[in-house]
C-alpha cells in the first residue's frame, strides 16, 4: 500500500510517498487544546505531588509504603515525560512562553535539561532511521558487518549496552541522574546554559526534599521513580524503534515519510499503560508530526485508513524486540546474535569446504 492508501502499482516495491495527503489530515490535529492541556497537568502533576506528600506521611508508617508509593510515582513520571516531550516540540500549548515554562518545570521532575534536550531531540526527528546519521538521541545500533569488523573490545562493549538489565535497570539511572548533568560538546551556548541551570534548579529542589524526608528516604524514593519511570520510559522508546522490520536506510534512499510510517512503530497498549504513556504508542503519527500533541495522537491516528495500514506491535509481541541487536543490510531486518553467529558458521564452513575436497589423509 502507498501511503495514500491506494494499492502499489505491481512491479513499484518503493511506491513514491505522497506527501501532501497525510499533511493535510495531520493538519487539524496540529492545533493545541488548552483545556485538554491544562486538565492534563492537573490529572498528572496532581497525584504525582500527592504521592510525593504520601511517601513523607509513610516514613512514620512503613518504608514499604513508601517504596509502592515511589513506584506508582514513576509511573505517572512516564506521563509528564511526555508533557515535557510535548513542550520540546512546542505542541502542548498554542503559546511558546507556556511551553518553555511548563517544559522547565516537567524538565525539573525529570531531570532532564530543557532546552539541551529540546536541541537533541530535533536530531533524533530528523534522522530516525538514516544509517549515515546515526548516534545522537538513538539507541546504539551496529550493522552486522560493523559488528564483525569491530574490535573484540568494541564488540563486548555492544553485547554490553544491549544486555537488558544494563538497558532498563543501570542505564536510566546513569541517564537521568548522571549523563544530563553535562552537557554535550556539541551544544551552543543556550542548550549549554539550560544545563547549568536545570543542575541548580534539581539541586534546590532536591535539598527541600531531604529537608522534609531525610537523606536515605529521599535516595530510596527518588531512585525508584527513576529505576521505574526512566526503565519503562526506555523500554518504550526501545519497542518504538527496535522491531524487527524496522526501517533503515543509507542516505540515498532515506525518505522521510517511510521512515515515520516503517521506522516508528505503533505500539498498541492496554488502555491503562496508553495513557500513563500519554500515547506515545502511537508513535508512527508523532514521527509524522510532532506538532501534533499527545492528546490528539489516537484521533488522528483512527482519522484515516492509510496510518491504521501500520502494523500494530502488542505488549506480549514487543518481548520479541530484545532479541533484535542488530541490523543486517542484506535482508533489511534487525537480526539476533544468534542469527550472526549462525551466519559466521555457515560462511566458515563454506569457506573451509572447497579446501578439502580432493584430499587424501596422509598415512604414517
Amino acid at each position: 500500500m502507498n501511503t495514500t492508501g491506494n494499492p502499489a502499482p505491481q512491479g513499484d516495491p518503493n511506491p513514491k510517498r505522497d506527501t501532501a495527503a497525510w499533511k493535510a489530515i495531520v493538519l487539524k490535529y496540529q492545533e493545541p487544546s488548552l483545556a485538554r492541556a491544562i486538565w492534563q497537568l492537573v490529572d498528572t502533576l496532581g497525584p504525582y505531588l500527592f504521592l510525593w506528600y504520601l511517601m513523607y506521611r509513610s516514613l512514620a508508617w512503613s518504608y514499604w509504603l513508601t517504596f509502592a508509593s515511589a513506584a506508582l510515582a514513576g509511573l505517572f513520571l512516564i506521563r509528564i515525560f511526555i508533557i515535557f516531550h510535548d513542550c520540546g516540540h512546542g505542541s502542548f500549548f498554542k503559546s511558546r512562553l507556556a511551553n518553555d515554562v511548563v517544559g522547565f518545570i516537567t524538565g525539573v521532575l525529570t531531570l532532564t535539561p530543557y532546552y539541551h534536550w529540546r536541541w537533541e531531540h530535533a536530531i533524533h526527528h530528523a534522522s530516525a532511521g538514516a544509517l549515515d546519521r546515526r548516534g545522537t538521541g538513538d539507541i546504539w545500533t551496529m550493522t552486522v558487518e560493523e559488528y564483525l569488523t569491530s574490535s573484540r573490545w568494541k564488540r563486548f562493549a555492544y553485547r554490553l549496552a544491549r544486555n537488558p538489565f544494563v538497558l532498563f535497570c543501570i542505564a536510566p539511572v546513569y541517564l537521568f541522574i548522571f549523563q544530563q548533568r553535562f552537557p554535550s560538546s556539541k551544544a551552543n551556548e543556550r542548550e549549554r546554559q539550560s544545563v547549568h541551570w536545570m543542575n541548580l534548579a534539581i539541586l534546590g529542589v532536591a535539598l527541600l526534599q531531604i529537608w522534609a524526608l531525610g537523606f536515605l528516604p529521599y535516595l530510596l524514593a527518588q531512585l525508584t521513580i527513576t529505576m521505574v519511570g526512566g526503565g519503562l520510559g526506555i523500554w518504550m522508546f526501545y519497542v518504538q524503534h527496535q522491531f524487527e522490520d524496522v526501517y533503515w536506510e543509507r542516505e540515498e534512499n532515506w525518505d522521510f515519510t517511510a521512515a515515520a510510517l516503517e521506522g516508528s512503530s505503533f505500539y498498541k497498549l492496554p488502555k491503562i499503560m496508553q495513557w500513563f504513556s500519554g500515547n506515545i504508542g502511537f508513535h508512527h503519527i508523532h514521527h509524522l508530526s510532532p506538532r501534533i500533541p499527545n492528546y490528539n495522537l489516537e484521533r488522528c491516528h483512527k482519522a484515516d485508513p492509510l496510518f491504521q495500514e501500520v502494523k500494530p506491535i502488542t505488549l506480549f509481541s514487543s518481548l520479541k524486540s530484545l532479541t533484535y541487536r542488530l541490523w543486517d543490510e542484506q535482508r533489511g531486518k534487525l537480526v539476533s546474535f544468534h542469527h550472526v553467529r549462525k551466519m559466521r558458521k555457515e560462511q566458515e564452513q563454506a569457506q573451509s569446504g572447497p579446501q578439502s575436497v580432493g584430499k587424501r589423509p596422509v598415512s604414517k
